[in-house]
């Protein structure tokens, strides 16, 4: 009998009483492995209820006691790591050793909402008048929500919980439909460490659901990371309704590599960063800017990316694992031939891949253009597979306003041997996180993470409008406002103090 996913309400795993139910399919076979109700509205307000009434009691719970819950449930966690891992891996296809360490990358904020207490103190100034002080005090909104994504179940669900928990708010939890049994697995464990009654829901379901959330009065804030479009419209629909409301959106990183680069950790960081985890990763690196003579090595990074291989979870020899779905593998195989009709070069093409044993599985094998151009849909928009589009440009100014000029602000890395180079890179570039030889710049959990533009719909986004700032040739700084994706401005030279 297939398996019915519960869900997770005052402190109960409940079946839903829903008639609409969805189905979990295994992305290496496309089998159904379980089954996923759309909680009722009733089933939502019950939730919703219950993480009120865990919140007036747990706010009053001593921050340290909230960090001792969080102590008990990282080392629960790291008990159950590689059952964690396993999980995860047959429901999203990730590799094993890419699965551990989504589950690991977890643990570590986990971790950190375990040290809340150093996060959580005011501000005091003695005499800001005459015989008069002020102080500020930090404290919990209330109830949170959490709208988590596909590509890490894992990590992203911890990114988010433990900290608000920690921070004395209770929260209500809605994993990706289509991978909801990792999140489950967490909650029970979460339960197991000693977390009161309520202070976690995780309910189930589509958008349906996610509107009934993201309306309802008494959630005071919601986190989501996905996609573009979903992410505007979070953000819009929530803050409508009076929310605060941080969405992390898609990305197009870009990897610029200089000439003086050593070019053996150039190539070998660049496979992985672009078809690691089959290319969905919003940290992904999707397009390798190439300056002046370093454009030689085009040829030995396609022959660099054809030695690997996607294969199912349990391969030992398999770099990666198949996309999460047949749809997801019907879009990129389409932006793939849009490439191709539009001039890009196909140097490694992998929309035809196979692997044996599995041939109803969601693979794509490696694929790389060279000759792309800031028109062509490969470039524009985010693929989400093990696909990597190269550009060429002379000098670095013009890789800067290159890339200044994408939509999209989520990290970048530059990969050379010269200091000053790395710097004036670090200082122009307009995105929200930058690597130096490194690939992928994911801060650990007690940095910030965030990208800029359109990667992340946060404080920056207030009243709707988004200021974008670009570095033309010639160095002059403009600014272009948004509303929604329409101008409702010329283009305004300004000038930075």
């Amino acid at each position: 009998m297939t398996q019915l996913v519960p869900l997770f309400i005052d402190g109960v795993f409940c079946q839903s009483e829903s008639n609409d139910w969805l189905e979990v399919t295994n992305p290496a076979t496309n089998a159904v492995i379980a089954e996923l109700p759309c909680a009722t509205d009733e089933e939502l307000e019950r939730a919703i209820e219950s993480a009120e009434q865990a919140h007036y009691l747990w706010k009053e719970v001593a921050v340290s006691e909230r960090a001792r819950l969080m102590l008990r449930y990282q080392h629960l966690l790291k008990e159950h790591h590689d059952e964690l891992a396993v999980l995860l891996s047959k429901e999203t296809g990730k590799t094993t050793v890419d699965a551990k360490g989504d589950v690991w990358r977890g643990i570590e904020v986990v971790e950190q909402a375990a040290n809340i207490a150093s996060n959580m103190m005011g501000e005091t100034v003695e005499n800001v008048a005459t015989d008069i002080d002020s102080y500020s005090l930090i404290q919990p909104l209330g109830v949170c929500c959490g709208i988590t994504p596909f590509n890490f179940p894992a990590m992203i669900p911890l990114w988010m919980f433990p900290i608000a928990i920690a921070a004395g708010n209770s929260f209500v939890l809605k994993p990706s439909e289509q991978v909801p049994l990792t999140a489950m697995r967490l909650a029970e464990l979460f339960e197991q460490a000693g977390a009161p009654k309520g202070v976690l829901q995780v309910v189930h379901g589509g958008k349906q659901q996610v509107d009934y959330l993201l309306a309802h009065p008494t959630i005071k804030a919601v986190s989501f990371v996905g996609s573009v479009p979903v992410a505007q419209y979070i953000y819009q629909t929530g803050t409508s309704h009076n929310k605060r409301v941080q969405a992390f959106a898609g990305a197009k990183n870009h990897m610029v590599v200089m000439p003086d680069a050593n070019k053996q950790q150039v190539l070998s960081n660049l496979v992985g960063a672009s078809v690691g985890a089959a290319g969905q990763r919003c940290m992904a690196i999707s397009a390798a800017v190439f300056v002046g003579s370093a454009k030689e090595w085009i040829p030995e990074l396609a022959a660099e990316m054809a030695k690997v291989h996607p294969g199912v979870w349990n391969d030992d020899n398999a770099d990666y694992g198949p996309l999460i779905s047949q749809h997801a593998k019907a879009r990129v195989t389409a932006l793939i031939d849009e490439g191709k009709a539009q001039g890009a070069k196909c140097e490694l093409d992998g929309s035809q891949c196979k692997v044996e044993g599995f041939p109803d599985g969601n693979w794509l094998g490696p694929t790389l253009f060279s000759g792309v151009t800031t028109d062509m849909a490969i470039y524009q928009q985010e693929i989400f597979g093990p696909v990597l589009v190269c550009l060429e440009v002379d000098t670095l100014e013009q890789a800067i306003t290159l890339i200044n000029n994408n939509p999209y602000g989520n990290g970048t890395s530059i990969f050379t041997a010269n200091g000053a180079a790395a710097r004036k890179y670090q200082h122009e570039i307009l995105v929200g996180q930058v690597g130096i030889n490194v690939p992928i710049p994911v801060p650990l959990p007690f940095f910030s993470f965030t990208g800029w533009r359109g990667s992340f719909y946060g404080d920056l986004h207030a009243y709707g409008k988004q200021a974008v700032r670009f570095y033309t040739e010639t160095k002059t700084i403009t600014a272009r406002w948004f509303d929604d994706d329409i101008p409702i401005g010329p283009n305004m030279t300004i000038q930075l103090k």
